[in-house]
């Protein structure tokens, strides 16, 4: 961390965990007799409790979306380009809650926690987690910190399909809704890059069928394949030739099997600081949530009666060089929330970097990203 906070940094943060005892029936046909969810809050509810933001995670994401955990700590939170004082979601005007969804782990339930039942980690043994799923939990949350509307709901990747089934399952509870780098439904191809990390992890030797904590053991292997293949995904191919091209390590070539060329190292070192942050079960469960997603799945796969009874007012980002979510498929949303009259806003932004740009600071991107989370503000009146 730098010798002093930045001033437009929310500084030092502390987590806080919630105990729900009120049983959460699972689209799965499990329920979850009880559960925890941790979470950060950022910036101060006003009194009229109407300033609140949601922020929803990604994949990989988790609770620590801004600011730093300690003095000593040299990472700021994943979203931090975007929250804090002065930031597209100004902390001096809003109250900003992120949470780790359940079955993550980072502290709330899932596969990594113990099973009060066993007295040992749920491990494999703990549900599949849906998208309406984390969405119910974390109504319930806004119950708790006595909530009952949010003034925006933002999200990026997966974290932008749980903003859109907000305004499906509680049309009620959000005002607007910040859509980015997302999509309504995978495409099959979406789900093919998945199976292929799932089945990466699930034949790793060291697996054991999901139970690889009960023999002390990691599968290693295959997480790490999980990651890079997800990590080309997640950038574009002019980002990636535009940072490594076919530039050698040793400036020559050694003819074997070692890391030669700068990409592979790159691949290496994120598969590497990967395993030990995330876990396997939690990865197999959150590509599953991802796959699941298709609310026009239950209207005869009409996005737009999905939306039928949708209210909030909309703001759908898409990047060019994303072609895992595709601006065609921000644009399926667009057209869909147009066909119910609702209030959208609809930008692409010229970006090199792929789908991991909702989370760079590009400043056309944020500037678009402020404009519109300053309208929401002054359309609060805070």
């Amino acid at each position: 961390m730098p010798e002093t906070i930045p001033e437009n940094s929310i500084g030092v943060v502390t987590p806080q965990m919630l105990h729900f005892d009120q049983p959460l029936a699972l689209e799965c046909g499990t329920t979850l007799p009880a559960y925890d969810l941790i979470y950060e809050t950022y910036g101060t509810l006003n009194e009229e409790r109407n300033n609140a933001v949601l922020i929803c995670h990604a994949l990989s994401g988790n609770h620590h979306a801004a600011g730093y955990h300690s003095m000593e700590d040299r990472k700021p939170g994943w979203w931090d380009s975007a929250i804090g004082p002065d930031k597209a979601i100004d902390t001096n005007r809003f109250f900003v809650v992120s949470l780790n969804n359940l079955g993550g782990c980072s502290g709330s339930t899932g596969p990594t926690t113990i099973n009060p039942e066993s007295g040992e980690r749920y491990g494999p043994d703990f549900p599949i987690i849906t998208v309406e799923d984390w969405v119910h939990s974390q109504a319930r949350l806004a119950d708790q910190l006595d909530i009952e509307q949010w003034a925006a709901i933002v999200g990026g990747s997966l974290g932008g399909m749980q903003a859109l089934q907000w305004s499906i399952t509680y049309p009620d509870r959000v005002r607007h809704v910040m859509v980015i780098a997302a999509a309504p439904k995978l495409t099959a191809q979406n789900i093919a890059f998945n199976e292929v990390a799932r089945q990466a992890i699930r034949t790793d030797p060291e697996f054991h069928d999901g139970h690889y904590e009960r023999e002390n053991v990691l599968p290693e292997r295959g997480l790490k394949l999980a990651r890079m293949l997800g990590h080309i995904t997640y950038l574009s191919d002019e980002a990636m030739g535009k940072k490594f091209g076919r530039e050698l390590r040793e400036g020559q070539i050694n003819y074997s099997f070692d890391v030669e060329f700068q990409v592979e190292s790159y691949l290496r070192y994120q598969a590497d600081s990967f395993v030990g942050q995330f876990d396997a079960n939690t990865y197999l469960r959150m590509t599953k949530a991802l796959d699941y997603f298709d609310p026009a799945g239950k209207h005869g796969d009409d996005l737009s009666a999905a939306l039928r009874n949708t209210t909030a007012q909309f703001c759908v980002i898409s990047f060019t060089s994303d072609w895992r979510f595709s601006p065609a498929r921000s644009k399926e949303l667009v057209r869909a929330l147009l066909d119910n009259d609702l209030k959208v806003n609809y930008a692409e932004v010229t970006a090199n970097q792929g789908h991991d740009a909702f989370l760079m600071a590009i400043p056309h991107y944020l500037n678009l990203f402020s404009t519109y989370m300053n309208r929401v503000a002054n359309e609060g009146g805070f």
